[in-house]
């Protein structure tokens, strides 16, 4: 067993697993596997158990690292499992896959010919379909298993069973299972049983049931899963275990992987039968789940896959495997590393119901650490389903709407990948979902399985939204599967299973399976018969390819680099290509290939090349031409290739080389136009006397004619009928359109009787018939009387643009503002237009903008602001937008402010560079405060922050430097809180390393010591072995932020010893160990070498060493060796050389390389080489030169300063006489100017005098040049357009000189003309031969010449894309189409109908395009049917024409129709076809005529007309008529509710109720009541009533506001407007209030009676309005009004007033104070430092006391030196700059009570 990760080292490694393979039998079957390690593994393949060996079947090819085996021939006794096994010194692996070999399909019949398909197979034949599937078991253990299937089909289908893509003897003994094949039942279709024996725990799997006949495949599966029965064990424990057949037998392994991450156990297992796994941790077994997967991979390896490791999943894994003849077992160690850095508590397991919430929670390090949710791999974002909340450190995900997907694993990750994982359980009605997704290769089987709470329910399974076939789905008890055999890509999808409102979803997705395209096609064949035809003949590529495919024909003009589609073929045989198929004429070669799903096959080429002329045809024809007077007419046609033709007016021919003319003098002129294959006659300006003209055109197998009409027709206004009057808004477009019954007629455009003119403002256009005026932003100023007028007719149009009124958007209601002195007020009125004018008033003045009250605009946005609102500014705003108000009332209450915290003196120690805040928190938000330091006002900077929120002021102190310390106050009005703040260093920490560091290294490695520190400007001290280093060359010490670092470059062995990094309160450790590695010489291995080289010679002695830079020595014959130029030592990173660059004899001897710890020995001989021939330049064989040519011998030697000697025939050769004797270096030469019959024969050039020294001859020959003369003559050749002509003749001597002409001229190579010579051998190729090239070709040497004809045929017009049958119904039009191999001449292709031409039928109409040629039927008739061909000189094709007689059909559907009760509704629908008898029905009932119901048809329209209807009448009407049906909607609707009699005017009293009533039609109505146009919203003052058709508004308790108009609003209808008045009420004074005396301290009550109850009063004391509160108590009794005044004040004296409307009632408070009293003394004694601040405080014992401060008894007054503070009862004295002089006894005087405190003054420092 192996990890997924790998382990260390180097043991083989699978990069590519071997892939299953199914192949045909007779096929190659290839396995394909890469495979590393180190040193390089070998590989080996095995089949049973057994070894395989290569034989003429099977190879095994190696490319690299990537090994194959390679089985031709495939027989079905090679099917089978085969196994890669690699081994190396390091350990093994292997892998495995399965071959499948099919049997071959039966081959299909040869086609008869290429115009007859094979016959259609016989009546009721039909592809496999199932009748009954397999169903899915769930069985235990030992188990008998039964999967039937039933399938019909004609001929009946072959049935067999597949088990995981494996045909089952592949998979089982014979003795394992049985096969029962019946009938099925009714005996209709064919039955197949597989029964299996005693089920085994690997028998589980996906079984397949495949039918399949002549006409198709199906299949059907079901999934068979084998469980172990709790109450037996897995194997009788007596028997003896046995190893399996490859058992495998390794100590543990270790696998480590990171907390968070994957890991991958992978056990490959053999037997048979096949082996029972299971999988154990710790001794326990292991059962799937969340995070446990456990499966078995496409290689037939068993997977166990641990998700999202935890620390608790590390331990032992064993992958236990048994069968009947024993087990094995593989094991490996996890090891889980977790992360530094860790949640301090992690996720919890959590389960939930669905529709339910569940929370996850964990909690990270610090605070700022960022965190992401995921549900296992998918990130989860913030939004409703996922809520997710930061608190501190704590992390919280809330899933809410729980769903049965929603079950998984979820993890919480921050920064490093560090991870904490919990399982989240939803409990419903499904207990285990589907996956999330699952990926299958295409022709698997897909297996989904479901878990339900209950046994027996009924679910649902579908795609996409779609229900899936029920049998691929199966149930039993809590288990649902649905199983998908072989899968293609129109599976993929969303797959669900429903189970009433729970669900469950996965997504399916298929992979493509990579497919070889087919082979090309094979025996390609070109023949050229008939004229204009080509025949194509070509046989099936071999071997046959699986899938279905076509093929497809592709042309290529002669000279042209384009291939063009022909058209494609579906079986193998000939076709016959006409010329028509061709857009122009000219050679074409053909090539073909074959295509399939898979891809297309190489293109295969035909030999030759075929000329092909197209024909030209119609294809739009001439029609008839109908124009006014003076306009021109235009006739024209399309051909189906470009060609010239004539033109005829009245039987004239029109003169085409002219564009235009007339017919005489004076007549109609027109104009000829060709563009393509389009011709067109244009006549021009035609006149009421050219009515009646006939066209008409000819061209080669073209005529045709068409008529002109001329009519006139005054021109009128189509529409508008009548004046239009329309109304815009500003800025809108305006079109006013006037359509014209002439086409471009000229119209004029007036505005108020004056005639336009245009601009950007205004356009005017004409389209054809339209004519518009176009105003694209219209202004108020565009208003008026539009006038569109030609010839005597006029359309009118009024246009109105008004601009649109202003509304207020926001607020609907009265607005009520409350606010405080000083407080920013701001009213905001919204309106609907941005440049709308808005006026704002205040108590009925207009305000006027200021510094105490702004104005501002923001878009539709108006504002009024008071930036510091004073009680005088309250008061009633109005926001006044046209005729809309906005109200707004505003009440300001002047409020002192104060420090609310802290109370007391706030003491804040912090360490350097630590943030530091102090928070002062006030009463008001408002409130300014006066940060100052030490007694100095602070200035705002990046180290000093001044933050305000609300009620708090903050001072922030971001990093705090020792230079903040001192004495902070917050100061507001007379009132401070004081900070003192003290900042020291922070302690020095170690962060890394935390423990004892051990490092050992080699000598000149470079060592480096590092140590972070919490503190990046903080000393450290080095020591080694107690003593503080000294930095050098040897010994760096370096900083990097909080890093420090001691590095030693090269360290030596003695630099090894104890190290230490003090950083004054904390200390690292470190122990280094140097050592000096062994110097030694890797190569050569051996330690002695005998070597020879030649004399002189180049010798060079190598050796590398270890390490690279490893000192040696040199030694020869035991002395050290000295450099100079003749021996020179190189040393080049490890290698080591001693060379001698030109070694004489004497430099033989003994050399030694040696190092510190080894040597090596070279034992060097050298000796003198004999002279040698090297590369002589003349071949050997003889030279033949004529007379006086020159002669140059040449060789080389070995030695530059060897000497030779020359011999011609055996005697020496003497310079001169014409032979010159040269040495260049090594080359000797011999050179004869001008040979003789005397310099032939023999020359030997010898290096030496002694006898066998080496030498070299040469032969030299001199004789006259032989005769030129032909040996072949040429032979005359016929070709094929676009093929290849080759002329060939054989000439003596080869070297002769042969000029080629043809007819006569000679010849000049080019592109199409080729010459080329092979020894005597003369070929001239004339390539794409052409009709043109037809001649005769001559070749000519010397004075002889022979000649040849070339003859070229022409190609024929085949059909490439035939005619299809055709089914119509009568009246369509029909359109034949066949395309040719090329453009054919006109003519060339002919139509025929039941074998004879077709008739003279306007219907009937032919063109030509191309290579496309199409008859089409205009109106097709049923007599039109029958067989229609096509036929050129050299092939034909048929098709039939099947004619259905007309269907009924709805031109004009009905259409719904709504009506008022008691109207009346028409309903009509227009037919197809007059005549029909058709039948009306309401709500299903027929209908017949009556007084209430008109029925009547008119031609193809038919009518219904209902009349006097009632609500009950609602519903379906519907007209069916033979087959056709069609339905509308009849809708009744009620009478609209009127108002009868609408609200009156009324007048009420001041808290009185006023009632409005309404009266309408019907009783059942809403009705909407209105105030000043403002719909009324209920209320506890408003009630609304409905007495059957009466409504009242009734409104309690009214006041001045409540004044206005009211309106009754119902539906459209509506009544009023109603005004209501509000009369003041008069109250006056039953009982005065009575004036009260009390004691500071004491309450008081005052009570006023008034006459009347429902009043409100206001009560006043000292002119300030009192609300409830605090000290204050409002109620009213009655006509009774209390106020109770709590804690009174002395200050509280004053005059109290009530107010009651116009009623007033006065008193007076009097309030007799307290002796003033000390609550809170100063201490007795108070001891400052020189040159700070003293503060004195003390509390009274109420607020507004006066005190007075002595010093030694005399009263201080205020200054620069004392300054006194009051706030309420607490007052402070503050000595500025305190001196030893200020020492003494200061006192407070409150009233009779005094405080001393002595004050002592102590120096500073």
């Amino acid at each position: 067993m192996k990890a997924g990760s790998g382990d260390q080292g180097s043991p083989p490694c699978f990069l590519r697993f071997p892939r299953p393979v199914r192949v045909v039998s007779g096929a190659e079957a290839e396995l394909k596997c890469v495979v590393l390690g180190e040193p390089p593994p070998t590989v080996l393949w095995e089949k049973g158990g057994q070894q395989l060996v290569a034989s003429e079947r099977l190879s095994f090819p190696e490319d690299g690292a990537e090994h194959s085996l390679l089985l031709s021939g495939a027989l079905p006794t090679d099917a089978g499992v085969y196994v890669c096994r690699a081994r190396n010194a390091a350990g093994e692996a292997y892998a495995a896959a399965a071959v499948t070999v099919l049997e071959p399909p039966a081959p299909e019949p040869e086609p008869q010919s290429s115009e007859q398909s094979l016959s259609p197979p016989g009546a009721g034949e039909s592809a496999p379909v199932f009748l009954t599937g397999p169903q899915s078991q769930w069985v235990s253990r030992g188990a008998e298993v039964v999967l039937t299937c039933q399938a019909g089909g004609l001929p009946e289908p072959k049935l067999y069973w597949e088990k995981d893509g494996m045909a089952l003897n592949e998979v089982w003994d014979s003795s394992h299972f049985a096969l029962e094949p019946g009938r099925a039942a009714g005996g209709q279709g064919v039955s197949l049983t597989l029964r299996i024996q005693a089920a085994r725990l690997p028998d589980s799997g996906v079984f397949v049931c495949h039918a399949r006949n002549a006409h198709g495949h199906a299949q059907a599966g079901a999934l068979l899963q084998v469980h172990q029965p709790q109450d037996s064990p897995p194997q009788d424990p007596d028997e003896p275990p046995v190893p399996v057949v490859e058992p495998v037998k390794c100590t543990p392994k270790t696998f480590c992987v990171n907390e968070g991450k994957h890991a991958k156990f992978r056990c490959y297992v053999m037997g048979k039968p096949e082996p029972e796994i299971e999988w154990h941790w710790e001794g326990r077994p292991l059962l799937p789940d969340r995070r446990h997967l456990m499966y078995r991979d496409r290689d037939g390896g068993f997977v166990l896959k641990v998700l999202y490791c935890q620390a608790k999943d590390r331990g032992l894994y064993v992958c236990a495997a048994r069968n009947s003849a024993g087990q094995t077992l593989s094991i490996v160690q996890l090891h889980v590393k977790e992360p530094r850095l860790r949640f301090t508590r992690p996720l919890q397991d959590v389960e939930g119901r669905e529709q339910g919430i569940v929370v996850l929670e964990c909690k990270v390090p610090n605070s700022r650490i960022p965190t992401a949710w995921f549900r296992e791999d998918q990130r989860l974002l913030p939004c409703r389903k996922y809520e997710q909340i930061e608190e501190g450190t704590v992390r919280r995900l809330i899933i809410h709407k729980l769903k049965a997907d929603d079950d998984g694993v979820y993890l919480c990750e921050m920064r490093g990948r560090v991870r904490t994982v919990a399982n989240v359980t939803v409990k419903g009605p499904i207990l285990k979902r589907l996956p999330r997704k699952l990926d299958v290769l295409e022709g698997e089987n897909a297996v989904l399985l479901v878990e339900t709470q209950e046994a027996g329910v009924q679910g649902s399974w579908s795609r996409d939204g779609e229900e899936l076939p029920a049998t691929c789905q199966s149930s039993s008890d809590h288990m649902h599967a649905l199983v998908l055999p072989g899968v293609t890509r129109e599976d993929a999808g969303e797959i669900t299973f429903s189970l009433g409102n729970s669900r469950t979803t996965t997504l399916l997705r298929v992979k493509c399976v990579k497919h070889r395209p087919p082979g090309p096609p094979v025996s390609v064949e070109m023949f050229k018969g008939q004229r204009n035809t080509v025949l194509l003949t070509w046989k099936p590529p071999q071997p046959p390819p699986e899938t279905s495919f076509i093929y497809r024909l592709e042309r290529q003009e002669v000279g042209s680099e384009d291939w063009v589609q022909c058209f494609s073929i579906e079986k193998a045989g000939a076709v016959e290509v006409p010329g028509d198929c061709v857009p122009a004429e000219g050679d074409y070669r053909f090539r073909i290939c074959a295509v399939s799903e898979h891809g297309r096959s190489p293109h295969v080429v035909f030999n030759g090349s075929a000329h092909l002329i197209p024909t030209a045809r119609l294809v739009s024809g001439l029609q008839d031409v109908q124009v006014y007077d003076g306009e021109d007419a235009v006739f024209s046609l399309d051909l189906s290739t470009i060609i010239q033709g004539t033109w005829f007016l009245n039987g004239e021919q029109l003169k085409s080389n002219e564009p235009e003319g007339q017919v005489e003098p004076g007549a109609l002129r027109y104009r000829i136009e060709q563009k393509g294959l389009q011709h067109r006659l244009i006549l021009q300006a035609a006149k009421h006397q050219d009515s009646g003209a006939l066209v008409g055109f000819i061209c080669p197998g073209v005529q045709d004619s068409a008529a002109l009409t001329i009519q006139e027709s005054p021109v009128h206004i189509l529409s508008p009928q009548d004046k239009v009057s329309l109304t815009f808004t500003t800025s809108e477009r305006v079109v006013l359109t006037c359509e014209l019954s002439r086409v471009n007629f000229p119209a004029t455009w007036y505005k108020d009787g004056q005639k336009v003119e245009e601009s950007e403002s205004l356009i005017v256009k004409m389209d054809g018939r339209k004519h518009q005026l176009i105003l694209p932003e219209a202004q108020v100023q565009d208003s008026g009387e539009f006038e569109c007028r030609t010839e005597g007719v006029s359309a009118f149009f009024s246009i109105t643009v008004q601009d649109p009124p202003a509304h207020i958007v926001d607020p609907q209601e009265h607005v009520f503002v409350h606010a405080i002195t000083s407080e920013c007020v701001m009213l905001t009125c919204k309106v609907d237009q941005e440049d709308a004018p808005v006026h704002w008033y205040k108590d009925g003045q207009e305000v006027e903008e200021s510094d105490l009250m702004v104005l501002k605009n923001e878009g539709p946005h108006h504002r009024l602001v008071l930036p510091s609102a004073q009680p005088s500014d309250g008061g009633e705003f109005q926001c006044v937008v046209g005729d809309e108000r906005a109200y707004f009332t505003v009440t300001v209450t002047d409020v002192a402010s104060w420090i609310v915290y802290p109370s007391g003196k706030v003491s804040v120690a912090a360490v350097r560079l630590e943030r530091v805040v102090l928070t002062c928190e006030l009463c008001r938000p408002w409130a300014e405060v006066r940060w100052t330091k030490d007694g100095e006002e602070v200035v705002e900077s990046a180290a000093l922050l001044l933050e305000k929120e609300d009620t708090v002021r903050r001072l922030v102190l971001p990093s705090v430097q020792l230079e903040d310390s001192g004495e902070y106050l917050c100061e507001i009005d007379d009132e401070s809180a004081s900070f003192t703040v003290t900042v020291t260093e922070p302690p020095v920490r170690i962060i890394y390393p935390q423990d004892e560091v051990t490092l050992v290294a080699v000598s000149l490695e470079c060592v480096v010591l590092t140590c972070e520190l919490s503190r990046e400007d903080a000393p450290v001290h080095w020591y080694k072995d107690g003593l503080e280093v000294e930095e050098s060359e040897t010994l760096v010490l370096e900083s990097d932020g909080p890093r420090r670092r001691l590095v030693l470059p090269a360290a030596q062995p003695e630099d090894g010893g104890e190290f230490v990094c003090d950083a004054g309160d904390d200390s690292a450790f470190f122990t280094v160990t140097v050592t000096a590695p062994p110097e030694r010489i890797v190569h050569p291995a051996a330690r002695s070498l005998d070597l020879q080289f030649g004399a002189p010679g180049h010798v060079e002695l190598r050796c590398e060493v270890a390490p690279a830079g490893s000192q040696v020595r040199w030694y020869k014959d035991g002395l050290e060796v000295e450099v100079s130029d003749a021996l020179q030592l190189g040393a080049e990173g490890p290698a080591r050389t001693l060379t001698l660059p030109h070694a004489q004899p004497e430099d033989a001897g003994e050399y030694v390389c040696e190092t510190r710890d080894e040597a090596v020995t070279f034992n060097v001989s050298l000796a003198e080489l004999p002279v040698q021939f090297l590369a002589p330049e003349a071949a050997p064989r003889p030279l033949c030169v004529a007379p006086g040519e020159p002669v140059v011998l040449s060789c080389e030697l070995s030695r530059a300063n060897a000497q030779v000697f020359w011999n011609h025939n055996g005697s020496p050769v003497q310079q001169g006489q014409g032979l010159e004797l040269r040495a260049e270096g090594p080359r000797r030469i011999l050179c004869i100017g001008a040979a003789d019959l005397g310099h032939a024969g023999v020359y030997t050039c010898q290096t030496g005098a002694t006898p066998g020294a080496p030498s070299l001859n040469f032969n030299v020959q001199v004789a006259e040049p032989p005769p030129v003369k032909l040996v072949s003559e040429l032979t005359p050749l016929t070709v094929h357009e676009g093929d290849d002509a080759t002329f060939q003749c054989e000439v003596s001597p080869p070297d002769a000189q042969v000029t080629w002409l043809r007819n006569g001229a000679v010849v000049t190579p080019g592109p199409q003309l080729q010459m080329v010579q092979n020894g005597s051998s003369h070929t001239l190729i004339i390539r794409d031969c052409q009709l043109r090239d037809t001649g005769t070709v001559t070749a000519r040497v010397g004075a002889t010449d022979t000649s040849a004809r070339l003859h070229v045929r022409e190609t024929e017009l085949l059909f490439l894309r035939r005619l299809q049958d055709v089914r119509a119904e009568e009246g369509q039009d029909v359109c034949l189409e066949v395309e040719t191999g090329r453009v054919g001449a006109p003519g060339a292709v002919r139509w025929l109908r039941g074998g004879e031409p077709l008739p003279l039928d306007s219907r009937l109409t032919t063109a030509q395009d191309g290579h496309v040629h199409r008859l089409s039927i205009h109106g097709v008739l049923l007599t039109d049917q029958g067989t229609y061909g096509c036929e050129s000189h050299h092939d034909r094709t048929l098709a039939r024409l099947s004619v259905r007689p007309r269907q009924l059909r709805e031109l004009r559907p009905l259409e719904d129709v709504t009506v008022n009760e008691g109207g009346s509704a028409t309903f009509q629908v227009e037919l197809s076809q007059e005549g029909v008898t058709g039948e009306w029905a309401q709500g299903g009932v027929r209908l017949h005529p009556g007084p209430k119901c008109h029925i009547y048809s008119e031609g193809c329209t038919h009518s219904l007309v209902l009349s006097g209807l009632s609500l009950a009448d609602s519903g379906c009407v519907s007209f069916t008529a033979d087959t056709l049906r069609c339905a509308a909607r009849l809708s009744v609707r009620e009478i609209p509710v009127t108002i009868v009699q609408g609200p009156q005017d009324l007048e009420v009293t001041e808290g009185d109720t006023a009632t409005f009533e309404c009266e309408l039609s019907q009783t059942l109505a809403d009705v909407v009541w209105e105030k000043d146009g403002q719909a009324l919203c209920l209320s506890p003052r408003l009630r609304l009533q409905a007495l059957g058709t009466r409504r009242l508004l009734l409104l309690r308790r009214c006041n001045s506001s409540d004044a206005g108009t009211y309106s009754c609003v119902v539906g459209t209808a509506r009544a009023g407007p109603a005004r209501l008045t509000v009369r003041e009420r008069e109250v006056s004074v039953l009982r005065e209030l009575q004036s009260v005396s009390a004691r500071e301290g004491d309450g008081a009550t005052f009570e006023c009676t008034v006459s009347e109850t429902e009043t409100t009063g206001r009560w006043e004391l000292g002119g300030r309005a009192l609300r409830p509160g605090g000290r204050v108590r409002i109620r009213q009794e009655g006509k009774k009004h209390i106020l109770v005044l709590s804690e009174l004040r002395a200050e509280d004296t004053g005059e109290v007033c009530f107010q009651a409307g116009p009623a007033q009632s006065l008193a007076r408070l009097e309030v007799e104070a307290l002796p003033l009293q000390l609550c809170r003394r100063p201490p007795r004694e108070k001891t400052v430092l020189a040159g700070r601040r003293a503060v004195l405080e003390v509390t009274v014992s109420r607020p507004g006391g006066h005190v007075y401060w002595l010093r030694e008894g005399v009263e201080l007054c205020p200054g620069n030196k004392y300054e006194m503070r009051s706030h309420g009862p607490t007052h402070s004295l503050v000595i500025h700059d305190v001196g030893p002089e200020d020492q003494g006894t200061y006192s407070c005087q409150a009233g009779q009570d005094s405080a001393d405190t002595q004050l002592l003054v102590e120096a500073d420092g």
